[in-house]
């Protein structure tokens, strides 16, 4: 069987796929999946499977896996039988799926870093011949590390092009994208945190204090409150981060490439300095992930940010002589 052609600007999930519906039939093994090792867990990108149910976007955690034993040389790249391999036959993952079988080699990054594995899973222990695949399948595994680096690569100039923002999405206030640059820049990404399972972040937040400033100084003030927000985010965030106001006082950042704990830091130290400056907010976060997408992500992130505001009202403290209440400013 002929192996598959992948041309120089082939893009990494449609190597993945060429490389796993050629390995479903050349090698007929019930599951196989190029994943990802991200925060914690194996994320499967792309997946053959006839024997688990499983789809992309599925994971399990990284210390269950047969793969961080493969990787740490515990066990054998290819294990016609898992009973006989003691980390494989003991490995958390069999606790949900019947593996009996295991094939795994790792996909490097240009800077020598694990990204991920080639798998291959089936139910039923396999001839010893199934050892004879080796060489196949380093090549295999190493055509798509090469493709990946290449697709990183494009990726990285295209995404320097495409932040380059025009007029129509700048917001004139802030000099920050404004919703039609955020709705591009966010859907552009999508494709790319698909292909490569990137973790990422979407950041919700909502100032607390303009109405009043509006009402007491006028709109002037609060132009010039929301412009100092603006500016402490920016200092805040990193140039890999997309910035946007969406709207009244309303911003939004994509924490490029920050899993859960680093994308609660930035929140942290945003909240920080926006209280610092006088200009305090909620704000709400959110993970992306490869099932639910930015849009799942941004609903999570704005729904975590309305919870916040609710918790932070309901324990302000009750109106002070003057009628007014902390509330007010929330």
């Amino acid at each position: 069987m002929q192996l598959p052609q992948l041309g120089a600007s082939a893009t990494f999930d449609q190597a993945c796929a060429s490389v796993l519906a050629y390995l479903h039939t050349a090698i007929p093994m019930g599951f196989w999946s190029v994943t990802r090792h991200t925060e914690g867990d194996q994320l499967y990108l792309a997946v053959e499977d006839s024997s688990y149910g499983k789809q992309a976007g599925d994971s399990h955690r990284w210390s269950d896996s047969m793969c961080q034993h493969m990787l740490t040389g515990d066990g054998p790249q290819i294990a016609p039988d898992v009973q006989q391999v003691a980390s494989y036959a003991t490995a958390g993952v069999r606790q949900s799926l019947p593996i009996r079988a295991y094939v795994g080699l790792p996909l490097h990054q240009a800077d020598g870093e694990i990204f991920g594995t080639l798998c291959g899973l089936d139910p039923q222990a396999q001839p010893a011949e199934l050892a004879q695949h080796g060489p196949l399948l380093q090549i295999l595994a190493q055509l798509l590390s090469t493709i990946l680096q290449a697709d990183l690569m494009r990726t990285q100039a295209q995404q320097a092009a495409e932040r380059s923002a025009t007029s129509a999405e700048t917001d004139a206030l802030t000099g920050l994208f404004n919703r039609r640059g955020w709705d591009r820049l966010l859907a552009a990404e999508e494709a790319r945190y698909r292909r490569f399972g990137h973790t990422g972040s979407v950041i919700i937040m909502d100032l607390d204090s303009l109405k009043l400033v509006n009402d007491r100084d006028g709109h002037h003030s609060g132009d010039a409150h929301i412009r100092q927000a603006a500016r402490a985010i920016v200092e805040t965030t990193r140039d890999s981060d997309i910035v946007a106001r969406l709207g009244g006082d309303e911003f939004g950042i994509l924490a490029a490439n920050a899993n859960s704990r680093q994308a609660q830091h930035l929140v942290d130290r945003l909240s920080a300095q926006l209280t610092r400056v006088g200009t305090p907010g909620s704000i709400g976060h959110a993970p992306y992930t490869i099932i639910s997408g930015f849009p799942g992500a941004w609903q999570n992130a704005d729904a975590a940010m309305y919870e916040q505001k609710r918790l932070r009202r309901a324990a302000a403290p009750t109106a002070d002589a003057t009628g007014h209440t902390p509330q007010d400013s929330l």
